[in-house]
């Protein structure tokens, strides 16, 4: 059985869980209410066997590895979700981060994320991360105070995730189309566009409405686009 695995950066610890691999149905049909049309068709993905951040990557972390100048958060604490973030600029933390530590870490592809999100192998048809009531499990517009909250305040899902659902968004791999037609099947990124096409975010945040924090939810930015509700999740392949 696979085991959590734990990294530290200088005083910093952070933890990514195993997330067994599986099939899944990924979307959400058309006939579902909250349902939009980027959200379909529904298809079934076979997701590979990797790991995934226990939280977002937190202020702490990510100025113990990229330093104390440069990027701001809009609201700041240790504890916190880095946000105001771009794409690019998870990657250049991620760089810094595999040579600290000499490990492949990288985003999750859209695929991996919502199939972690929605409990992996324990899946489930909870419209969020966790529960069918997001006020258990993330932090938004009606709840979060018109701010984001430090990690690991509200329950996890099933396979110990927490803030998939709500307190900000996550960039994926991915470039954005605008469904699901032709994606991949494998788990894999979906990615044949040009280098600066748009990316794609998942998870809903402290700013908008429940119908943004469920885990079929998708949407995108171009990829050095900052927005103080979004950040990044570590993900690492098996060796």
């Amino acid at each position: 059985m696979l085991r959590p695995l734990r990294f530290q950066v200088l005083n910093q610890p952070f933890f990514l869980l195993p997330i067994e691999g599986g099939q899944f149905d990924m979307g959400m049909a058309k006939d579902d209410p909250d349902s939009w049309t980027m959200e379909q068709p529904v298809h079934s993905v076979q997701v590979p066997t990797f790991y995934l951040a226990q939280y977002p990557v937190t202020q702490a972390l990510w100025t113990v590895v990229m330093g104390r100048e440069g990027q701001e958060p809009f609201f700041t604490g240790d504890r916190r979700p880095m946000e105001r973030i771009s794409w690019d600029d998870a990657h250049v933390f991620l760089e810094k981060l595999r040579i600290a530590i000499q490990q492949p870490f990288r985003l999750p592809c859209e695929a991996e994320w919502e199939f972690a999100a929605r409990g992996g192998a324990f899946r489930s048809d909870l419209k969020y991360a966790g529960s069918q009531r997001l006020k258990e499990v993330g932090w938004y517009y009606d709840n979060s105070h018109s701010e984001t909250k430090p990690v690991g305040c509200k329950f996890p899902n099933e396979l110990g995730l927490y803030d998939m659902s709500g307190n900000v968004r996550e960039w994926c791999e991915d470039q954005w189309f605008n469904n699901y037609e032709d994606s991949p099947k494998d788990g894999s990124a979906r990615i044949d566009r040009d280098e600066g096409s748009p990316r794609v975010h998942r998870g809903g945040d402290w700013l908008f409405y429940s119908r943004c924090c469920r885990s079929a939810y998708r949407d995108f930015d171009d990829p050095g686009y900052r927005r103080n509700f979004t950040g990044l999740r570590l993900a690492l392949s098996l060796q």
